[in-house]
């Protein structure tokens, strides 16, 4: 049969993803977790202290987060039933809308039902044209960070934008992107400018206020502006005094704001706020909203106690111990030989190895010793980069960082890594 052919391509294609070492189908099979207050993952009958995690206050397993899930979940049911514009919006979704956006000072939130449905639709929204003529928009010049998470990539290319009409600035270069902006004066009615918060791979921030700086001085130049839209996925919840992010540590605000319920949060699905203008404007265009559905209630309560743990003495607390583990993680790996892949004062901290093998090899060891870690290796990263991406919550303890540590130099110098 002629689609025996068509397999048979699906099926080389994955041969050659398994050749270059980037398979991810091989997925760890966790079957619960231990008790306590850093529980631990049970893998093929082992207890996994887990160090990948983007859990990183460790809400997942707070139990005030549990119980708001299962009393909404008892009350409401186990799911939305629904889209939100054919059966209604329960009223817990729109509270933890309204709840976002007095977190982040804006006027108004929207809950999808994941971060990358959320950055697929709000970028293609706010870049395609209004015209019914034209879906897409020849006045808008779309400007990246050339190493922006893969789902503001696709939202980008959803667009249908002319390669004219999208330029890649060079990574947290504000001078880069103000050469563009300078270049293309009179050649587009508007700009957006569009950026990860943090970088996943080496846990970088983007400077927003440079940003900002170098957007104000020449949105005047434009017609109609210029947009900047940031992705804080790992920012939120993560990073900053009171946990409010990039924004937070920069001093400067993005125009639209996009974050994630999944990661630091403890819960899932994504958000976005901004300017009323523009969150309503965004019921009415964004497409993984208006026909997917929501998170569950249970979900969405689970999300709105996240918030108030956050923002109480626990949430401080928590933000405190998590910034203590980074420093002392950053002191045992430096005094045991190991280099880092980039400063980062973020809970990812990339461990530079350099050799594809080597950092596959050191994985399994770690995993054998009980420490669930990710590698990262080339193609994904440029050759010679390979690196280990340890990532810590609030829930590590000094104990657990110290016995991380010691493992890693055991099986670094076994592995003449260090």
């Amino acid at each position: 049969m002629s689609k025996q052919q068509f397999f048979n391509s699906l099926k080389q294609e994955v041969a050659r993803i398994d050749e270059a070492a980037i398979s991810k189908r091989h997925e760890k099979i966790i079957s619960g977790f231990t008790k306590g207050a850093n529980p631990k993952a049970i893998i093929d009958g082992r207890e996994i202290s887990i160090f990948n995690s983007n859990d990183y206050l460790g809400l997942r397993h707070h139990k005030a987060l549990k119980m708001a899930e299962h009393k909404a979940s008892s009350e409401l049911g186990t799911g939305p039933g629904a889209v939100r514009f054919i059966s209604g919006s329960f009223a817990v979704h729109r509270d933890l809308e309204r709840q976002l956006a007095k977190f982040h000072s804006r006027a108004d939130g929207m809950v999808f039902s994941s971060a990358f449905a959320t950055n697929l639709a709000v970028i293609f929204s706010l870049i395609k044209g209004q015209s019914k003529d034209s879906l897409v928009s020849s006045d808008t010049l779309v400007i990246s960070d050339e190493l922006n998470h893969r789902s503001i990539i696709d939202g980008v290319r959803l667009g249908n934008l002319d390669s004219n009409a999208k330029l890649i600035f060079k990574h947290l270069q504000s001078d880069s992107l103000e050469e563009m902006l300078l270049d293309n004066q009179g050649k587009f009615k508007r700009v957006v400018v569009i950026t990860d918060g943090v970088f996943s791979m080496l846990g970088e921030y983007q400077d927003l206020a440079e940003l900002r700086q170098v957007i104000d001085r020449h949105d005047e130049k434009y017609e109609e502006g210029i947009l900047l839209i940031v992705d804080d996925c790992h920012g939120v919840a993560a990073c900053g005094q009171t946990g409010r992010g990039t924004e937070e540590i920069t001093g400067a605000q993005a125009d639209v704001l996009i974050g994630t319920l999944g990661k630091g949060f403890g819960a899932d699905g994504g958000y976005v706020v901004a300017d009323q203008v523009v969150i309503d404007y965004l019921r009415e265009s964004a497409a993984t909203y208006i026909y997917s559905n929501s998170i569950s209630p249970g979900t969405a309560a689970a999300a709105k106690t996240a918030l108030d743990v956050l923002d109480s003495q626990e949430g401080a607390q928590m933000l405190d111990h998590l910034r203590r583990n980074v420093e002392l993680l950053k002191t045992l790996l430096q005094e045991a030989g190991f280099q880092f892949a980039a400063p980062s004062t973020h809970p990812i901290q990339a461990v530079l190895i350099g050799d594809t093998k080597k950092t596959q090899d050191l994985t399994k060891a770690m995993f054998e010793r009980g420490f669930l870690i990710t590698n990262i290796n080339y193609p994904v990263v440029p050759k010679g980069r390979d690196e280990i991406r340890v990532q810590l919550s609030a829930t590590h303890t000094k104990e657990d960082v110290e016995n991380f540590v010691k493992a890693m130099r055991e099986e670094g110098q076994k592995l003449g890594i260090v």
